[in-house]
């Protein structure tokens, strides 16, 4: 349940209002916009009487949320939340950004790739240090020192990095050395252990879409992080498994659009593990950007025949700028302002 404070009710009554609530066993979430303040009402609301509320002076109306995300609802938190992922780069609220970098952080190469992902465009860098594969013999990664490789590449080209985290006894690592956005990937996006430890941090979250999850499922997972008092979540389409096999998974560019109208959240596309072939990567990277998509993470590799894991699905450096290229044009004309136009 939301209830909408009147413009010009003060403070003090706005306090005495969550003391009210807050007495009665519910917890609150309060959103400050410029126009109007909301305060969220989270628990059993159906031992609330909403004309009770409407009767109170400085309410202006009170609505039921049916939804049990209540944190990541943009119902109670209209503005969009800007996540500050370091180094001056800001995601969410009109700043669009776009991370890249290999699969996986193979060894020394991982600076020139970052080099020139940066020279086209990229904001931020990715790269994974601990792999989730579905074979147990398949490579696992680098582990610590792909992190430390991580922070040579960033202390250099003064990139903010994004990294996955599989198990929470690492995520305190992850935060001692400094990691500026863990990712949680499409494998855990359940594991509510995991998810309530970076919940506890103050690290800004990358989280993926379910293997098979539903965009309800994503944002509850959301809802897990933020509970724990962490607001930095970024949202992430990356594809679902559907019944189609000629690509990887299932682009759901529909969930672009659905995820910026329920949530105030962030969300990025992730064109790579959705197709899972180089030659339909930029496509669906346009596709993306096109749907409104705050940002982008996209696989770069200099040479991708010999990258240690996905080769597939990355884009030579050549083909990453030429597609930021592209992309930049269609953020030109879908943040157009045509009514000063005849």
């Amino acid at each position: 349940m939301i209830a909408v404070v009147k413009q010009e009710a003060t403070n003090d009554q706005l306090q005495g209002f969550i003391a009210w609530i807050e007495n009665r066993g519910f917890k609150t979430h309060v959103s400050q916009g410029d126009n109007e303040t909301i305060v969220g009402i989270i628990g059993d609301t159906t031992q609330i009487d909403p004309f009770l509320l409407e009767s109170m002076s400085i309410i202006e109306r009170v609505q039921r949320v049916s939804e049990p995300f209540k944190k990541a609802n943009r119902k109670f938190h209209p503005e969009d939340t800007v996540v500050d992922c370091g180094h001056g780069v800001l995601i969410g609220g009109g700043n669009f950004q776009v991370m890249a970098g290999p699969c996986s952080v193979e060894g020394k190469n991982l600076i020139r790739i970052a080099r020139l992902a940066k020279e086209a465009g990229a904001t931020m860098l990715r790269g994974g240090a601990y792999k989730p594969r579905t074979s147990p013999y398949a490579f696992q990664g680098m582990g610590e020192e792909g992190l430390d490789l991580l922070l040579e590449a960033r202390a250099e080209l003064d990139m903010p990095i994004v990294s996955e985290v599989m198990d929470p006894r690492d995520v305190q690592l992850f935060v001692d050395k400094g990691i500026n956005v863990m990712q949680i990937g499409a494998r855990n996006a359940q594991n509510f252990n995991l998810l309530k430890e970076v919940g506890k941090t103050n690290t800004p979250i990358l989280l993926k879409r379910g293997l098979s999850g539903t965009i309800d499922e994503l944002l509850m997972a959301a809802e897990y992080i933020m509970s724990e008092g962490n607001t930095q979540v970024i949202l992430c389409e990356r594809g679902i498994r559907t019944f189609e096999t000629r690509t990887r998974n299932t682009f759901d560019l529909n969930a672009i659009p659905v995820l910026k109208h329920l949530s105030h959240l962030p969300v990025v596309g992730d064109p790579s593990h959705a197709t899972g072939y180089t030659r339909y990567v930029r496509s669906a990277a346009y596709a993306a950007t096109a749907a409104g998509a705050d940002g982008l993470e996209i696989e770069v590799h200099d040479c991708p025949s010999e990258a240690w894991s996905d080769g597939a699905q990355a884009l030579t450096p050549e083909q990453f700028a030429d597609a930021m290229r592209r992309i930049k044009l269609i953020r030109e004309a879908i943040t157009a302002d045509l009514s000063e136009r005849d």
